[in-house]
């Protein structure tokens, strides 16, 4: 019976080339694109699940209150992880990752600057999974000086086929022992590193620091212990061990306990890692896997429908001799099912194809090997059933519905598919392609505002070097500088220890001067020189810029925001100390700056204070422009002369700054990709759909034009149900695309709000391009003779 099914599904399919090509077509679009979007949530959804103990391990954060503001951040105190170790029969084991600056390191002749370097205590593989390929687990972090490198690392600084074990690498200041080669980091990681350095290198005074936020904290709980009873037990713990350093000052810390598995795509906390997804993301682009796939078989239910009268007098005549019911719906399923693998075998090949493009959008690094995947294949195979199912599932059961004797007494007029069901299908159709351009358009606004919104500085043609041999090199530096500042094509060179769109920013607490006294509060900090500042092209609104060497015990700068907040009338004068300092020692702010972005455009602007150090590490040079490359060529002769022992590398600050965005504009460019694909594939069902209509409708229009109707009343008279179809759908859209942005908007401090340009623009593109598909095809069936249609009447 099977055989008999497919023999007949494929004589069907071949009958009508046409009609089997488009289907195909609007199916492959559809699968192959909804594949991509699935694997990517897919992935997302995979985030540190490749641990074995995933389930109970679990991150410690902490939630700190002050008086006016309060913080949530992934890091906490050193001695948190072995004393809740000790406290808590709950905790099987703990393990603290303390993160450390770009560093150089040395084997030989190749030296690199690394940036995904931590220290771990010896518990790191207790808790973490990894492939060792080298030395022992339960060793390899308990020396001091010990390090354990990735597979990458390995090779870059020992080459093939050598063993890394027992071999050293160095910084200007250490030597550090290779205990152990473990596989490369997963991607799906939250927290990815190349090189891992053995706690007990850390100097003494961490282990008792519980005024510093400076590691993270992970616990693994034992089998049937949940995490909420950790979170409890861990409440008493700032009368215990920090109330005597912070309740002084008004600011209460507590804890809280995070699944290992829900950072990625639920964290939302300052000090993170890693960039993070985002779970309304996931929500989303499962919607547009999901509409995909749902328009392609709309479109194969009106196609199928549309055209069923040209299979009315089969369907009757296999009643008449016997077919059941059962039988012809079998029969329309497989025919379904039958087009739809033909869908997903193209889909398997374009997926091969654009696999790259898809990985450079999404940031991703997908595989053939992973697209092969036993659980990859299942999943295609699925996608394909579902899609035949859905898509065969009405025509099935309508056309096996046929009377045979009113079809056999040639009445078909009915037999041309349920009218208002296929009109449903497309304002369904319609709403949804409009949903998402006016979406697609939103996001495109939105990060195209974050990318041109005034910052407060000049971001343009200004390069960051920095300058990290772990020794007072200030001297060197000021001779740099002065060479630099020599050159024609360069207009300023400054220094700080940050600079806007880096992370390196500090943040203290200060006893500052109200206009009731004095108060304690958190505040971000760094120090920059007297050339900072033009250099960045930031402006001073009130006082003085950094003059002299005086500045440095005496003299900090504001921004506007600081000012505000504490509602200074005049801040000039306006005094400032470290808590606990007794020594009756204030600096003074002599100047205040025009408010800009330090941190990017999802963070408010914030309180800044800045001191003042000349000869900072990080050396920023505002460039003219004129000749880029020969500019860069001339500052690297000069960083040789200086610091021959250091790579000359180099970045610009408005592609540091705006890598913040790199996230959310991958996602922008998949999700456009994806709704623009979408409303083609609606599109490309619609063009047959009209097709079929138009030409059910022939006898009807070539009547109309014997009766004297012109081309223009035909094209009118079948196009307008079309404008009515789109309308509908412009108000089932407009609140549905008005709430989901509305609400996606709400996460930027700064944005665009809501215009109605995107609805308006987006509702004529839809129907303009349903318009003109329908007047195509009226108008191609209102120029055909009339007597030729006739004839047979």
């Amino acid at each position: 019976m099977i055989k008999s099914l497919v023999i007949i599904a494929i004589r069907n399919l071949k009958k009508d080339k046409w009609f089997s090509i488009l289907n195909i077509a609007g199916l492959t679009i559809g699968i192959t694109f909804s594949l991509f979007l699935i694997f990517y949530v897919k992935d997302e959804l995979s985030f540190d699940r490749y641990h074995e103990k995933a389930d109970r391990i679990f991150r410690i954060i902490s939630n700190i209150k002050e008086p006016e503001n309060t913080m949530n951040i992934a890091n906490t105190q050193y001695p948190l992880g072995p004393t809740v170790k000790n406290d808590f029969p709950e905790v099987e084991d703990a393990v603290r990752l303390v993160s450390k600056e770009r560093t150089l390191f040395k084997s030989g002749e190749n030296s690199f600057y690394e940036t995904k370097i931590y220290y771990a205590d010896s518990s790191m593989f207790n808790i973490f999974s990894a492939r060792f390929l080298e030395g022992d687990a339960a060793t390899a972090l308990t020396a001091p000086y010990s390090i354990v490198l990735t597979r990458s690392l390995a090779l870059k600084y020992f080459g093939n086929n050598k063993r890394a074990v027992g071999k050293s690498i160095r910084t200007v200041a250490d030597v550090y022992k290779v205990t152990a080669v473990i596989e490369d980091v997963p991607k799906n990681s939250h927290i990815l590193y190349d090189l891992l350095i053995s706690n007990s290198t850390l100097p003494k005074e961490y282990s008792n620091n519980w005024g510093g936020f400076n590691n993270y904290t992970y616990v693994q709980l034992k089998k049937g212990t949940s995490s909420a009873v950790l979170a409890k037990k861990l409440r008493p713990y700032f009368d215990k061990y920090m109330a005597p350093i912070f309740a002084q000052y008004n600011i209460d810390i507590r804890y809280d306990v995070q699944p290992i598995t829900a950072i990625h795509l639920h964290s939302s906390l300052q000090g993170e890692p890693e960039e993070l997804g985002s779970m309304s993301y996931i929500w989303i682009l499962s919607s547009v896997a999901f509409f995909m796939l749902l328009i392609a078989s709309i479109n194969y239910m009106n196609l199928t429908t549309a055209r069923s009268a040209r299979r009315a007098k089969e369907i009757g005549i296999r009643k008449v001799t016997g077919s059941t019911r059962k039988q012809l719906v079998l029969q329309f399923l497989s025919e379904s099912v039958l087009t739809a693998f033909a869908a997903v075998l193209a889909s398997m090949l374009l997926v091969f194809v654009f696999l790259k493009t898809f990985n450079s959008i999404s940031g991703k690094f997908f595989t053939i090997n992973d697209l092969t995947q036993p659980g990859s294949i299942l999943l295609v195979l699925a996608i394909g059933l579902f899609t035949g199912l859905v898509g065969g599932s009405y025509p099935a059961f309508y056309l096996s519905g046929f009377k045979p004797v009113s079809i056999l007494k040639g009445s078909l007029s009915k037999a041309s598919g349920n009218l208002n069901l296929r009109r449903t299908l497309v304002v369904v159709q319609f709403s949804i392609s409009m949903i998402m351009l006016i979406c697609t358009w939103i996001v495109y606004a939105q990060l195209s505002y974050l990318q041109k919104k005034d910052l407060g500085f000049n971001k343009d043609q200004v390069m960051t070097i920095v300058v990290n041999t772990g020794q007072d090199e200030r001297s060197k530096i000021y001779a740099l500088n002065n060479e630099l500042r020599s050159m024609p094509d360069i207009k300023s060179v400054g220094t700080g220890f940050s600079y806007p769109g880096s992370g390196n920013i500090n943040f203290n607490l200060f006893s500052v001067e109200g206009n009731k006294g004095f108060v304690e509060k958190g505040i971000d900090c760094y120090n920059i020189d007297e050339y900072f500042l033009n250099t960045l092209g930031m402006k001073i609104v009130l006082g003085r810029n950094f003059e002299s060497a005086s500045d440095t015990l005496h003299s900090i700068l504001v921004n506007e925001a600081m000012v505000k907040d504490f509602g200074w009338p005049n801040p000039l004068g306006k005094r400032i100390k470290f808590p606990g300092d007794t020594s009756n020692n204030y600096v003074e702010v002599v100047g205040v700056v025009k408010d800009f972005n330090q941190k990017s455009l999802y963070n408010p602007i914030a309180p800044l204070i800045l001191f003042y150090t000349p000869n900072c590490n990080r050396i920023q040079i505002k460039m003219t422009g004129s000749d880029m490359k020969a500019s860069i060529l001339k500052i690297e002769a000069s960083w040789k002369k200086y610091f021959p022992q250091l790579p000359f590398e180099y970045t610009f600050i408005d592609a540091k700054f705006n890598s913040q965005y790199a996230a959310d504009q991958r996602r922008g460019k998949i999700f456009a990709s994806f709704s623009m694909l979408t409303i083609i594939i609606t599109f490309l069902g619609l063009l047959g759909l009209t097709a079929f209509t138009t030409q059910q409708r022939q006898k009807e229009i070539s009547i109309r034009r014997v009766m004297g109707a012109s081309i223009a009343q035909i094209v009118t008279i079948i196009s307008k149900g079309y404008i009515w179809l789109a309308a509908i759908a412009v108000i089932i859209s407009f609140p549905l695309a008005w709430y989901f942005m509305n609400d996606w908007l709400k996460l930027f401090p700064y944005n665009t709000g809501l215009s109605v340009i995107p609805f308006i623009c987006s509702a004529l593109l839809i129907a303009v391009s349903a318009l003109l598909t329908a007047m195509y095809h009226s108008a191609k069936a209102a120029l055909a003779k009339p007597a030729k249609n006739l004839r047979t009447e």
